[in-house]
């Protein structure tokens, strides 16, 4: 089975399906270096590491072994990031939330808490998952943190897991959230959304 876009609408943000009309809308709001840091994006000029990033995940959604989600902030309007739905198993029922990121002025904000939280949701309710992983660069700190805000439980590190742009050999702290952990991390994705 492939996954199928979809729509995913919360009080903060919409997760829209990945269209070429949000093309200069994202490389507008992701065009600083340290939003794509710790990403495996180039980003030898101010743009790059976005188109890299839609070019990407357009073409994992176009052959359905992904959703590319943007997130539409609702009170602006406009788009402020990206996230993806991947590494899709309907036989094993996992799957994977990543390459996401956010402009740095939502940093911080609701958008991100509501982001994974409209995911998460979609993943364990509508798609019936028993595995949703998240992982990160072992540098990346904010992100590890982040994802522990969330409820997600840190599992270990697949050492020397990717090559960076720069050529550094990246560790990856891998996170996950199973079925029965689910209404307890999402009544503490409401309750931090209602602060």
């Amino acid at each position: 089975m492939k996954l199928s876009p979809v729509t995913l609408t919360g009080r903060h943000v919409r997760l829209e399906p990945l269209s070429p009309a949000h093309h200069a809308e994202l490389e507008r709001n992701g065009g600083e270096a340290e939003i794509w840091r710790w990403m495996t994006f180039p980003q030898n000029e101010p743009g790059e590491a976005v188109r890299g990033w839609c070019a990407l995940v357009g073409a994992m959604q176009a052959r359905g072994e992904a959703v590319a989600f943007v997130i539409v902030e609702v009170a602006s309007g406009e788009a402020v990031g990206g996230t993806v739905l991947f590494d899709y198993s309907e036989a094993h029922k996992r799957m994977e939330i990543g390459y996401t990121w956010h402009a740095r002025r939502v940093w911080r904000t609701a958008v991100n808490t509501e982001t994974k939280q409209l995911l998460l949701q979609h993943a364990f309710e509508t798609l019936a998952m028993n595995r949703v992983q998240l992982k990160t660069d072992a540098r990346n700190e904010r992100s590890q943190a982040a994802i522990a805000r969330l409820g997600a439980v840190r599992e270990g590190v697949r050492r020397s897991h990717m090559v960076m742009p720069d050529g550094w050999v990246r560790d990856t702290v891998m996170f996950s959230i199973i079925a029965a952990e689910w209404p307890a991390v999402r009544a503490g994705l409401e309750a931090k959304l209602v602060r």
